[in-house]
């Protein structure tokens, strides 16, 4: 019986290798022109909310809605989160959403100091 690599084996040379193709996600051109349609859309009303003089938090509310919808059509299709796992997407959404919360936390204590100080120093 004799072993699967012998000394001969080892000395003749290598099949040539051929080149293969791309197997990465291909997506279909329909899908990002969707999407940039949808960017569209979204700026315009962006943009429509100024146009339309609208005031207060209602304008700030629709503008950070906007952008928000934006920034995540833009991360899951451009920036293919959409295919990643599940850990991934966590791993890189929860830390700003945190961050955000802080910040919430830290402004409205701001303000309850604040206005205390109005208050006591009247």
């Amino acid at each position: 019986m004799q072993s699967a690599a012998t000394p001969a084996d080892a000395a003749s040379p290598a099949p040539p290798v051929t080149p293969v193709e791309h197997t990465g996600q291909q997506h279909a051109v329909g899908l990002y022109l969707k999407v940039w349609g949808l960017l569209f859309v979204l700026s315009t009303l962006s943009y429509l909310v100024d146009y339309a003089n609208l005031q207060g938090v209602l304008r700030w509310g629709l503008i950070l809605a906007l952008m928000v919808a934006k920034a995540g059509l833009i991360v899951a299709v451009f920036m293919h989160m959409r295919w990643e796992r599940l850990a991934l997407v966590y791993a890189i959404l929860i830390p700003p959403l945190a961050l955000l919360v802080l910040m919430a936390l830290m402004a409205a204590e701001a303000d309850f100091t604040f206005v205390t100080r109005l208050a006591h120093f009247r």
